[in-house]
């Protein structure tokens, strides 16, 4: 999980800061960059991360499927790419943070009892 969080995370906070320093980037670009730049690093570290990588996904859904605007050097360019994102994206929001994490540090590792069976 941590690699997963950590390769999600430098990808959306690259793509974030591509969409701040496009040349003709509006109002909307310059939202979506922030966001993208907010959700990497919540991503990255491990906090608040299924919210985090919901919104995330959200966001390159939209892009996706053109509701966003795209900004000019795009890593999520082509539909595959974009599916593995959205992938990757959804199985972190699933899964949790995972064990190295800020998430772990303060709410506690999840622990599942399985009752023994009833004879």
């Amino acid at each position: 999980m941590l690699l997963l969080r950590a390769v999600l995370g430098v990808t959306i906070l690259a793509e974030g800061w591509h969409y701040l320093r496009a040349p003709d980037s509006g109002l909307a670009a310059w939202l979506i960059g922030l966001l993208a730049l907010a959700g990497g690093a919540l991503v990255l570290i491990g906090l608040f991360t299924p919210v985090a990588a919901s919104v995330v996904a959200t966001g390159v859904a939209g892009v996706g499927l053109s509701l966003l605007p795209a900004c000019s050097p795009s890593l999520f360019d082509s539909g595959m790419t974009i599916v593995f994102g959205l992938t990757m994206l959804l199985t972190v929001a699933g899964l949790g943070p995972g064990a190295f994490s800020v998430d772990a540090r303060l709410f506690g590792r999840r622990e599942i009892i399985i009752p023994p069976p009833l004879s």
